[in-house]
């Protein structure tokens, strides 16, 4: 089994259980990193109910979040959280590779 420097945090884990109770289904949240934004990277999020073959899996407290080797490399040492405040709930990621992000907080460079 490999060890991946890649965490979930309790209430990203409490959330995707909520998501999956109410979908009647186990729900994962995928990860990737992407070209793009103005900073240059972009993370892409998306909730889906099976892992793709080379998908390496993050767990936490019954939840599981996805994340494929290129974008690992990128996200080594970093938090997937969930946040909610008064402006909006989301899924964060808290990369300590990130040198710089733009001000909407969806992009970032290395």
């Amino acid at each position: 089994m490999t060890t991946l420097d890649l965490t979930l945090s309790a209430a990203a884990a409490e959330r995707l259980k909520a998501i999956s109770q109410a979908q009647g289904k186990p729900i994962m949240l995928r990860i990737a990193v992407e070209g793009g934004g103005c900073s240059g990277f972009q993370y892409q999020l998306d909730l889906v109910d099976a892992a793709e073959p080379d998908d390496l899996r993050i767990e936490r407290d019954g939840a599981a979040a996805l994340v494929d080797e290129m974008s690992l490399v990128m996200l080594k040492g970093s938090e997937i959280d969930f946040v909610d405040e008064l402006v909006g709930a989301e899924f964060k990621i808290r990369n300590p590779n990130a040198k710089s992000s733009c001000g909407c907080g969806v992009s970032f460079s290395i």
